[in-house]
C-alpha cells in the first residue's frame, strides 16, 4: 500500500535515548548474526550511526544541564553566611 501522491508522511517522533540504544543493540545483533545481507547491513549500519549521533546529542545536553545545576548549587553554597 503506497501513500497518496502529494500527501507528506507524518513525521515519526524521535526515539527516546533508551529506545535508540535498544534499536542500536538490535541492529548490531542482526548484523552480527548474519540475518541481513551486505546491502541491508550497510543500510542498518547507517541507521545505527544516526541513532548514536542522536544519543550523543542527548547526552551532551544532559551533561550541560547537570553542569548548570551544579553551578547553581555552588552559587547557593557561596551565599551561605554560616560557611
Amino acid at each position: 500500500m503506497s501513500k497518496p501522491p502529494g500527501k507528506p508522511e507524518p513525521e515519526k517522533p524521535e526515539p527516546s535515548f533508551e529506545e535508540a540504544i535498544g534499536q542500536v543493540e538490535s541492529i548490531v545483533e542482526r548484523i552480527e548474526s548474519g540475518e541481513v545481507g551486505l546491502e541491508a547491513s550497510i543500510a542498518e549500519f547507517e541507521r545505527a550511526m544516526g541513532l548514536l549521533k542522536r544519543c550523543r546529542e542527548v547526552l551532551k545536553r544532559a551533561e550541560q544541564r547537570v553542569e548548570e545545576l551544579g553551578g547553581q548549587l555552588s552559587d547557593l553554597d557561596g551565599d551561605d553566611p554560616e560557611r
